[in-house]
């Protein structure tokens, strides 16, 4: 019902800033998103919280990037954004977008992903 698409990605110099999208398409008219965020992957790494940004715009970051990433979203536009500045290399990772969103009649919240976007971050 809800389908991720992240924009944004790409190869960056240490020191340097990305701007990531990621848009929801949405099949049923009645779903709302209660929280939308970002997470990373780096190879032989975990999944981990890059940032989270609830439908009443409170913000929660990963240690690693507090002070250097800023999340944000338009609700309008079902559209999460990540910006992130003072890159380093051990930001290289897949960064995939995440939604969790309920429609009217469900009693659980549901959870989608996008496909990821590679981010990498020369030294």
């Amino acid at each position: 019902q809800v389908h991720l698409v992240e924009s944004g990605g790409g190869l960056v110099q240490a020191g340097g800033s990305l701007r990531l999208s990621c848009a929801a398409s949405v099949s049923i008219a009645s779903i709302t998103f209660n929280s939308m965020g970002w997470y990373r992957q780096a190879p032989g790494k975990q999944r981990e919280l890059v940032a989270v940004i609830s439908s009443g715009g409170s913000t929660n970051y990963g240690d690693s990037v507090k002070g250097r990433f800023t999340i944000s979203r338009d609700n309008a536009k079902n559209t999460v954004y990540l910006q992130g500045n003072s890159l380093k290399p051990e930001d290289t990772a897949v960064y995939y977008c995440n939604a969790e969103y309920k429609a009217t009649g469900w009693t659980m919240t549901r959870t989608s992903w996008g496909q990821g976007t590679q981010v990498t971050v020369s030294s």
